[in-house]
């Protein structure tokens, strides 16, 4: 078996910060190969392969070792500062000494496993908290069909920090944020590397996302330079803790010291055909079908309406900005908002505080943790069984969407597969579907769905196997009753928010059917129907088709609101929508 070349990389001196983009950014020769392609897959081909979807989602879920997560956590504490400007020199202290620790652990890993995963560094120029060269650690497991364009990251940050941006002198052990994130991908890395899936996959711990989502923006952007294809990110972030703060980003804790063991939170942007929110939809998906009848403790995955917590930002960002599917993993509840140079902030989030635990007896051991073993478990084995399907999934389909003389929608997969069985995800008011219906043995299906509504439909293949590939782009259709079928629509109609009732954030969309070359001053202005106050007002650019924005209500707020459209002055439509929470 093939050993990891050594990186090999000149020194270049950076510009300021934010002056320039990451330069230089480079990875082990075989590493890169193989996220491109050109491998033998022989060279990595385990005995026996292990390729089963119900093998490789069952194995997942019972080798996800809480001893193992909290092993992690403990080490990754004990570096005492992970800031991206901390020693990279010392074996014990600092960025340096970690990220060596994790590669050492993927060697490992591969050791363990037939030498199928290959440990590499990204290494990157770009001056951070006064250092010049960043590295992140990764490790490919090589899939079994290079022809199967398109590799799967799972990611999540090592990089910790405390008030200061760039403070490397105080204890930052960044246990919840995010030494939880990155034992969840080091783990993954140990279980999954036991299996064989058509596609390659990626366990990244990146670097600097504590100042400014850097380390992930250099593989985003190695990956597109390079021209390397990925079909799916699952970043994981502040995945282990369980305890709400007295300041939580909303949309999140209830109140201080809430406990929630049973949610975990699923940010994506956009709504209506958004890649994003149908990789979130799909990570449901396969929880609900492959791991929730045979776990013992169920979880809720909540897809949520923004990208992020309010005025908060993760490592999938950098990926969508480059036009790669990609996702958020975060707990329920977390510990503080971040903003610790508030009057009274005394959350663990961005302190030294965030810590494993505390020794209640005071016997020189942990004894009453802040993060919940099991939860991150359970955590894990979601990111781990939905990344081992989209790994072994088929190509998604295309599909057209008409209506026959009843109003029935007529869906026709365009697949040159033609597989045995197809999925229609349909959805109405909600980022989840509302339904998801499976046919056989035909390249088109009739769908008999209650009129009045406005219906947004996507398209899955199901491989001899019995796993569905992603979904497809989504169409939207309105089903009018047939008595209706005369009342054409206005050219500009104000659609129902997604979803209602919301919690922090909810979409509202215009559907635009003719080209508005009138349209040119629109914006949707939001009224308290109680006191008929308003609210908010938004510009919204209006073009063909379904045009959208992002309605953010804050968190801790109740009640009925109107929001209407109004294009050059003039009144188009109005519809309520509730805050609930």
């Amino acid at each position: 078996m093939k050993n990891v070349f050594a990186i090999i990389c000149c020194v270049v001196f950076l510009q300021f910060p934010g002056a320039q983009a990451q330069t230089n950014i480079a990875a082990s020769p075989l590493a890169e190969a193989v996220m491109l392609g050109n491998y033998n897959p022989s060279d990595y081909a385990a005995s026996p392969a292990l390729n089963h979807p119900d093998t490789i989602s069952r194995g997942i879920h019972a080798r996800v070792s809480s001893d193992s997560l909290h092993h992690y956590m403990d080490v990754l504490g004990s570096f005492y500062n992970r800031n991206s400007g901390s020693d990279t020199l010392s074996a014990t202290k600092g960025i340096g000494a970690a990220r060596r620790w994790i590669y050492s652990k993927f060697e490992i890993f591969s050791a363990q496993n037939g030498n199928r995963l290959i440990p590499s560094y990204l290494q990157f120029d770009r001056n951070i908290c006064n250092i010049a060269r960043h590295s992140n650690v990764f490790a490919v497991l090589p899939g079994t069909d290079t022809s199967a364009k398109g590799i799967i990251v799972i990611e999540g940050h090592m990089d910790s920090r405390c008030e200061g941006l760039c403070d490397t002198a105080c204890l930052a052990a960044g246990i919840e944020d995010n030494a939880t994130g990155t034992a969840l991908v080091m783990e993954l890395a140990r279980v999954m590397s036991r299996y064989s899936y058509k596609h390659t996959l990626v366990f990244l711990a990146t670097t600097a996302e504590e100042q400014g989502l850097y380390g992930a923006k250099a593989f985003a952007d190695y990956a597109k330079q390079k021209g390397i294809e990925i079909i799916a990110v699952l970043n994981n972030d502040v995945t282990g803790g369980i305890i709400c703060g007295k300041t939580s980003s909303p949309p999140g804790c209830p109140g201080e010291n809430e406990i929630d063991s049973m949610q975990v939170r699923l940010f994506s942007q956009g709504s209506f055909n958004s890649p994003h929110k149908g990789l979130a939809r799909y990570i449901k998906l396969q929880y609900r079908e492959r791991i929730l009848p045979f776990t013992t403790v169920p979880m809720t995955l909540t897809v949520m309406s923004a990208e992020d917590r309010t005025g908060r930002g993760g490592d999938h960002i950098p990926f969508r900005q480059n036009g790669y599917p990609a996702m958020r993993f975060t707990s329920a509840h977390e510990h503080g908002d971040a903003h610790v140079t508030q009057p009274g902030y005394d959350d663990r989030q961005h302190t030294s505080g965030d810590i494993l635990g505390v020794d209640t007896d005071h016997d020189s051991v942990v004894d009453s943790f802040f993060v919940d073993f099991n939860y991150l478990v359970r955590n894990t084995v979601i990111n781990g069984n939905a990344a081992g399907m989209i790994a072994i999934s088929p190509e998604i389909p295309d599909f057209g969407l008409a209506k026959d003389h009843r109003e029935n929608l007529v869906v026709t997969v365009t697949d040159p597969h033609q597989y045995l069985h197809y999925r229609i995800g349909v959805r109405t008011e909600t980022n989840d579907w509302d339904s998801v219906y499976t046919f056989t043995g035909s390249l088109t299906h009739t769908l008999t769905l209650p009129p009045g509504k406005n219906y947004m439909l996507s398209v899955a293949a199901v491989n001899g196997q019995g796993v569905e590939s992603l979904f497809s782009r989504e169409q939207m259709t309105r089903v009018t009753a047939v008595y209706d079928l005369d009342a054409a629509p206005g050219a500009v109609e104000l659609l129902q928010n997604r979803p209602n009732p919301f919690d922090e954030a909810t979409t509202i969309s215009v559907l635009v059917h003719d080209e508005p070359a009138a349209h040119k001053h629109a914006f949707i202005v939001v009224h308290d129907i109680a006191s008929g106050k308003e609210i908010k007002r938004m510009p919204i650019r209006l073009s063909k088709g379904v045009n959208e924005i992002l309605y953010e209500h804050g968190y801790h707020m109740s009640g009925a609101m109107v929001y209407t459209l109004v294009i050059n002055g003039k009144i188009i439509d109005s519809k309520t929508m509730v805050f609930a929470n």
